[in-house]
């Protein structure tokens, strides 16, 4: 049997490293406010555009790499919120990490937007772990999928369902562990797909000022969305605790703006 080396050759690791540098050049470039392009990329790092296309074949692939790069730096930050709520308390955790989620939105538009406003139009292989593999969703979906298999709440049988929404429990494009899942319990996914469409439609509204500007500052319109969806997952005798949570991380980010202001 012939072993294999697992260390990286010396091209492997000067090509992660400049990886590294395209996805931290778009994050500046991003942070600026400037474009975010082949070539203001390929400028900025002393490229030509042509020898940055070594590693990035177009715009799209540009975009997709640092969108997932963005979303899995960004996801440690939700986790460490989380991690500040004990293992036992998924509920918690999963407010925690989605209110975090919020204010991160709100903090940075452009890498919001870059991340989830960057059209997956096709789902070849490579495009479609980028449905299957954000690091954000996996987090979010695997703290529902805790409170389902320690409390359990309802959800809806493969029958109750259209039949373009059981082909897709069936077969899902979502960041979410399903492998394991039987086909008794694939209406849970159903459930996951239900709460990121709430976040989401609320916080893309929030970032892009498309709510009356003192409701976004007060947070009103996020509780409510936490309020309505708690129920969903067999936690309405808990919602005012998890209320609880996410006023006192809204009330921290509204204090630290406020002391950043001039």
């Amino acid at each position: 049997m012939t072993l294999v080396d697992p260390t990286p050759t010396r091209r492997e690791r000067q090509r992660e490293a400049t990886y590294v540098d395209i996805v931290r050049v778009s994050r500046e470039l991003l942070a600026e406010g400037a474009e975010l392009s082949l070539r203001a990329v390929a400028g900025r790092m002393g490229m030509t555009a042509p020898a940055l296309y070594r590693y990035v074949a177009s715009y799209q692939e540009l975009v997709d790499l640092v969108a997932f790069e963005i979303d899995k730096a960004a996801t440690e930050q939700f986790a460490a919120a989380a991690d500040r709520l004990p293992q036992d308390d998924p509920a918690g955790r999963l407010v925690v990490a989605a209110t975090e989620f919020r204010m991160w939105a709100l903090a940075h538009p452009r890498e919001f937007a870059t991340v989830f406003a960057n059209p997956v139009a096709d789902t070849s292989c490579a495009r479609r772990e980028l449905l299957t593999l954000a690091s954000s969703g996996l987090l979010m979906t695997g703290l529902i999928h805790r409170i389902f298999h320690e409390r359990g709440f309802a959800i809806p049988s493969l029958d109750q369902l259209a039949e373009p929404v059981r082909e897709a429990m069936l077969d899902p494009l979502i960041p979410a562990p399903h492998e394991d899942l039987a086909d008794e319990e694939r209406g849970l996914l159903w459930v996951d797909m239900q709460g990121w469409t709430a976040l989401y439609g609320v916080v893309v509204l929030e970032v892009m000022g498309h709510i009356d500007p003192r409701v976004i500052e007060s947070g009103e319109m996020f509780l409510d969305t936490v309020r309505r969806f708690a129920p969903l997952l067999g936690l309405e005798d808990d919602v005012e605790r998890l209320l609880d949570l996410a006023r006192a991380r809204i009330g921290r980010g509204a204090e630290t703006a406020a002391g950043s202001t001039p």
